[in-house]
């Protein structure tokens, strides 16, 4: 037996073979089972065009789609099925000629022994080394009882095996009785989901039930089905990603910002830039990018809440040039959309950037966009607690913004990450003689030292301008602060 045939069957989906480590073990029967519409035929002809294009006699049995249906699902993703043979067992519509009557029957009007004797003539025939049945359904409607279905498909299942077959096995679960008969019997199961949202496109995931004798990525997993076909997101396990580099800190080009950060930011850390809306969050953040293209270093951002266009205007503003670094290939700039986003789909956008274009600098811009791609709470923390995990050991530095509710006094987050945040800077707003201003502070740095005072800032067209620390006000984080020293070293407009 050659290599190839010693080695798992690819299901010629990357992420999906990453999820089963390696694809399915070839010889057995393995089932795959979601409601109508979840991608199962597409997932099935991945399967058999993969095996074609290894030289593999691949078989697709249909007892509820057309040839003609399945030929035109596939054109729609730009395939061909050149190299599957396409055996159908549907009932005719017209009158055939008796070469047709040869290669389609009636299956309503059959009992299940000839059925079952036409797949496996069908097999002797082709001799397959991927076979896809479709589906199950139409064979349990044949068998009227659990115990006729549960024979037929262990029968199934013993031929297929003695003939050293791959087989997929495909059950759209429309029958009324929840019957797990097959999920026995099968060597692996895979178990497609999908979810609508309240709003947005719908959620696709993907989950292995079973898989006899290999150890699989349990869990949940997001995929997604487009042109060209599916694409799995295995979600990511921090603990299988490690990167040797130095922890030095990284300064910024401003050295008030370095002073109240204590030198800078450690390489492979993250921080949390917290604060009410228009504080300046997303700009505080663009001056780190800057600061890692005149490293010569690459970043990546990914912008949920605002429009990219309306950001590169804002970024002129301080002197930084977004459209510039994207054209020297320096900055990925993504726009998320986490209406039509799983969070799987944008952890390997994140992870692409990083492993791929070699990213070492990662704005989330913000958690809020990010939390409404989360179907709960709890998710989110588990999620980013993995993606924050991933990044500080590959060696990046991760900024994540999040909005807090309300503008001054008490203010909430709509979710509370600071625990997870090596770094956290608070901006806030604050009344001192007659004007809104806004204060900078950093509260919490696990890496080292920092500086415990609040200072004013302003933003211009030099980027970030910080003042002397207010130590002549009470309560300015609170946002209501009082003036306890008239002489209060405050910004003036010659300042700015």
């Amino acid at each position: 037996m050659s290599e190839v045939r010693t080695k798992a069957a690819s299901t010629g989906i990357a992420g999906l073979d990453d999820i089963l480590v390696g694809g399915l073990a070839r010889g057995r029967v393995f089932l795959l089972e979601g409601s109508p519409g979840t991608g199962k035929t597409t997932i099935a002809s991945q399967f058999l065009r993969d095996g074609a294009a290894a030289g593999e006699r691949t078989l697709y049995i249909t007892l509820s789609e057309t040839e003609d249906e399945l030929r035109a699902s596939a054109a729609s993703h730009g395939w061909s099925l050149e190299g599957i043979d396409i055996y159908e067992l549907v009932p005719p519509e017209n009158l055939l000629d008796e070469e047709q009557q040869q290669s389609l029957l009636y299956s309503s009007d059959l009992e299940l022994g000839e059925t079952t004797k036409r797949i496996f003539e069908v097999f002797q025939r082709v001799r397959p080394d991927r076979v896809v049945l479709d589906s199950l359904s139409e064979i349990r409607l044949l068998a009227q009882s659990s115990l006729r279905y549960r024979r037929q498909i262990l029968a199934l299942k013993h031929y297929f095996a003695r003939q050293n077959a791959t087989v997929l096995m495909l059950d759209d679960l429309t029958s009324e009785i929840n019957d797990r008969t097959v999920h026995s019997v099968a060597h692996g199961v895979i178990m497609l989901e999908e979810l609508a949202r309240d709003y947005g496109a719908e959620r696709r995931r993907l989950r292995i039930v079973k898989y006899r004798g290999r150890r699989f990525r349990g869990g949940f997993h997001d995929f997604t089905i487009e042109t060209g076909g599916v694409e799995v997101y295995p979600r990511l396990v921090s603990a299988e990603h490690y990167a040797k580099f130095g922890r030095e800190a990284v300064p910024t080009e401003n050295a008030e910002l370095n002073a109240l950060l204590g030198g800078g930011v450690e390489r492979g850390s993250s921080v949390l830039i917290l604060g009410p809306a228009g504080t300046g969050k997303s700009l505080l953040a663009l001056t780190f990018v800057e600061g890692a293209a005149a490293r010569g270093e690459k970043a990546a951002m990914f912008v949920f809440d605002e429009e990219l266009g309306l950001l590169k205007e804002r970024a002129k503003g301080l002197g930084i040039d977004l459209e510039a670094l994207v054209d020297r290939k320096v900055l990925v700039l993504e726009q998320v959309d986490a209406a039509e986003m799983t969070p799987g789909e944008f952890s390997e956008r994140v992870r692409q950037c990083v492993e791929v274009h070699g990213a070492r600098t990662v704005v989330i811009d913000s958690l809020n966009g990010f939390q409404a791609a989360m179907p709960e709470e709890n998710a989110l923390i588990l999620h980013m607690h993995e993606l924050l995990q991933f990044l500080n050991r590959q060696g990046a530095t991760t900024f994540l913004t999040v909005a807090q509710h309300g503008l001054v006094g008490d203010m909430k987050s709509p979710v509370d990450v600071t625990y997870l945040a090596d770094t956290v800077i608070l901006l806030r707003y604050f009344e001192a003689l007659g004007r809104v201003r806004r204060a900078v502070s950093v509260v919490k740095k696990r890496t080292g030292s920092h500086e415990d005072t609040i200072r004013e800032f302003r933003i211009g067209k030099d980027g970030f301008t910080l003042g002397e620390p207010l130590v002549g006000f009470q309560g300015v984080l609170r946002g209501v602060p009082t003036l306890v020293d008239i002489q209060a070293d405050l910004l003036t407009d010659a300042d700015e």
